[in-house]
């Protein structure tokens, strides 16, 4: 929950199988009701469908010209093979002839036109919601040519199950729906929030800040009246829910021309007077026909281990990748981020023949895991704007280490448990942005569940933060937007993390092909106060500034430390969930709290600058032209809570003389730089140091240099 300065704010061992088919609420046959149908004792299948085949632009040094392939990879997974039974609802799926469970999933592959030139590692990058988010754009940022001139292969393949084909562009995995034993639809108890950005007759469903284009699941009934069903409403996160008659609500869709009730409908809820943006709803229903979400981490598996170690499909296809590979990193992005910490965490980078699936895992700004592998799994949800507070992906471990302890929930085991059980762990980077401390709950990663020591992490993991970012990245002056009616300060942070995660990933492919160690982590610490209570921040006065927009300059008020941030606390869905594997069946929602918390700490930062201490300090933060806050407030009076995902930027005065007339307790560009030449100066200094600790690439620092010289700061 919100939190304010007043305080308001490895293979599974048998027995956990058993208890996983038990609140699966299914047996050990086929899933069909039919228990006299053999276990499949076949090799899974898995056929190479290639759809295009496309020139790519431009040649890259000895590896010469690239090519992109689309395609699908259809595959079976054995519902008795003891990887799989982690998988919730795998054994009340359909199965086909030979008692294989299916799916079918999207991919688009670079690579290589002449493959004998390809530098033998294959990048797979997670989808996020079915998006690429990391095609490269070789026009925005050239220097992600890096990864064609090393010769990578990149792969994009999908493993969410409910990312509709709304555009060419998306990929996704078809999973099937689970049933029970007679064939008849599962039905269960299913809860998303509903926040309107807007006035708005009727919402759709699945609801939440992120799934809005989701398929959502559809009620058992359209009946509100029924028991299990309710529409709440508060303004806050943490206050009390007010119930909405169902006599106003409805499933059914409705406008301006179509007033209430309107039209009924599966996907829609309908309120009479319509949605009010300055509250949060939260929709409680009876939900049917859920789908076997895991599957997708299965395909997921099986489609990397096919292109890296396979010659050809079931049917002889060749593999457009065969003999060319031998190293895989995967990466992801935030939600896929979470998903790639979900991968591992549930024993998915063990492939069928006993090896890795992956000898390098990069997770960045990804504070969580995923909900993918509970019934009725969302696996797009996140932390945003007034919601997700008590949502799923939080109650898996943050620690890493395979004997990491729990001590708020008693829980035994980290992210690492079952690949280290196995002896398949990759090598591990985590990234961090300031928002997975202020709104993602990423210090349990760092320290003990209390808060109160430094944990060690394991050999082959690094943690990075990117000191003062925000989740998105973005970064420079240009990004940033202020609309004083949404957010209190100035949206978004100067400093970022773009160049930093480029370097970072050759420095995991260093690793994983050359066993050159990383560099170090670069975290804040307990034990040189650089990781401390929320309260504890001490930032400089920063007041009587304005931004300058298009035109139009508005004030920008004194900044006003309220220290909110979003709480973590040890939440309760049910007897049939199994929190530790964010697996099973919730039937508590909204979820109780137990009554205990999680310590949640956050970087300090430096008393003069408002720059954070530690961590990764980019070019912008050596050399800054202003503050760059890691969160920023919602400007909408009576709503208490961070705005979503995005933080602030204050910059600094021109002169002393300016800012001391204004009270600012931060050094002006003056008093930093003297004059222009300093500016560039500082920015050279702090590129070349980058470049030599490895967080940047001298290509990088180039382009910073030259953006400084061309950037006017100081006469």
């Amino acid at each position: 929950m919100m939190k304010t300065n007043t305080a308001r704010g490895g293979l599974l061992a048998a027995a956990l199988a058993a208890a996983w088919l038990t609140a699966c609420g299914g047996d050990d046959n086929n899933g069909n009701g039919n228990s006299t149908s053999p276990p499949a004792s076949q090799t899974p299948r898995l056929q190479l469908s290639i759809s295009a085949t496309e020139d790519m632009p431009g040649s890259f040094g000895d590896v010469g010209a690239y090519e992109k392939v689309s395609g699908t990879i259809a595959g079976e997974v054995d519902p008795h093979d003891a990887r799989n039974t982690v998988i919730q609802d795998l054994q009340l799926a359909p199965v086909n002839a030979r008692g294989m469970v299916e799916y079918r999933a999207d991919f688009v592959l670079l690579k290589p036109k002449d493959m004998a030139k390809a530098g033998g590692v294959l990048r797979y990058d997670a989808p996020n919601r079915g998006n690429i988010l990391t095609l490269p754009n070789l026009d925005a940022n050239p220097s992600d040519a890096v990864y064609f001139e090393r010769g990578y292969v990149m792969l994009y393949s999908a493993w969410q199950g409910d990312v509709p084909k709304s555009t060419p562009q998306r990929l996704t995995v078809s999973v099937p729906v689970a049933r029970n034993p007679d064939g008849s639809s599962i039905t269960g108890t299913y809860r998303t929030e509903l926040v309107p950005t807007a006035a708005v007759p009727a919402m759709t469903l699945p609801g939440g800040v992120f799934n809005g284009t989701m398929i959502p699941y559809e009620p058992a009934s359209l009946d509100n009246t029924q028991p299990g069903y309710s529409l709440t409403r508060r303004v806050n996160e943490t206050d009390a829910r007010e119930l909405v008659p169902a006599s106003d609500w409805k499933f059914a869709t409705c406008d301006a021309d179509h007033a209430f009730p309107g039209t009924p409908s599966a996907t829609s809820v309908c309120l009479q007077g319509g949605f009010d943006p300055s509250h949060l709803y939260e929709l409680v229903y009876v939900a049917k026909d859920p789908k076997v979400m895991g599957v997708g981490l299965a395909a997921l598996r099986d489609t990397v281990s096919f292109f890296r170690s396979h010659t050809a499909d079931s049917d002889g296809v060749a593999n457009p990748l065969a003999g060319h590979i031998r190293y895989t990193i995967g990466q992801g992005t935030s939600q896929s981020g979470n998903a790639m910490k979900t991968f591992l965490h549930l024993g998915f980078n063990e492939s069928l023949d006993g090896g890795k699936v992956f000898d390098g895992l990069y997770a960045h700004v990804a504070a969580r895991q995923t909900n993918i592998n509970t019934r009725f799994a969302v696996p797009g949800g996140g932390g945003g704007l007034r919601t997700d507070h008590t949502a799923f992906g939080q109650t898996a471990p943050r620690g890493l280490a395979a004997d990491y302890v729990d001590d708020v929930s008693g829980r035994q085991g980290g992210v690492m448990k079952r690949c280290t059980a196995t002896q398949t762990c990759p090598k591990f980077f985590l990234g961090l942005s300031g928002t997975e401390f202020w709104q993602l709950q990423g210090s349990p990663v760092l320290t003990d569940a209390n808060g109160l020591r430094d944990i060690a992490q394991p050999d082959n993991a690094r943690i990075y933060y990117y000191a003062s970012t925000q989740h998105g990245g973005a970064g420079g002056v240009s990004s940033i937007s202020y609309a004083p009616t949404r957010t209190v300060y100035p949206a978004g942070t100067v400093v970022h993390f773009n160049e930093t995660f480029r370097a970072l990933f050759i420095a995991l492919e260093d690793w994983v092909v050359r066993g050159v160690e990383p560099p170090a982590s670069q975290v804040p610490r307990l034990v040189d106060r650089t990781l401390v209570r929320p309260e504890q921040l001490q930032f400089p006065a920063m007041q009587g500034l304005s931004w300058t927009s298009g035109g139009t300059t508005t004030a920008i008020p004194a900044f006003n430390y309220l220290a909110r941030y979003n709480g973590f606390s040890l939440l309760d869905f049910g007897p049939q969930f199994i929190a530790q594997d964010e697996s099973g069946i919730a039937t508590e929602l909204p979820p109780k709290t137990a009554g205990r918390d999680y310590a949640i700490l956050v970087p300090q930062v430096d008393p003069t600058t408002g720059l954070t201490r530690a961590g990764i300090h980019a070019v912008e933060a050596q050399a800054p032209l202003g503050t760059s806050i890691e969160f920023n407030y919602v400007a909408q009076p009576g709503i208490v809570d961070l705005a979503n995902l995005t933080g602030s930027f204050i910059p600094f005065h021109q002169t002393r003389a300016q800012r001391l007339a204004a009270g600012d307790g931060r050094p002006s560009l003056e008093e930093l730089y003297g004059d222009q030449q300093g500016y560039v100066d500082a920015v050279t200094r702090a590129a070349d140091r980058l470049v030599a600790q490895r967080f940047l690439l001298q290509r990088d620092a180039d382009v910073e240099i030259a953006r400084a010289r061309a950037t006017v700061v100081l006469p």
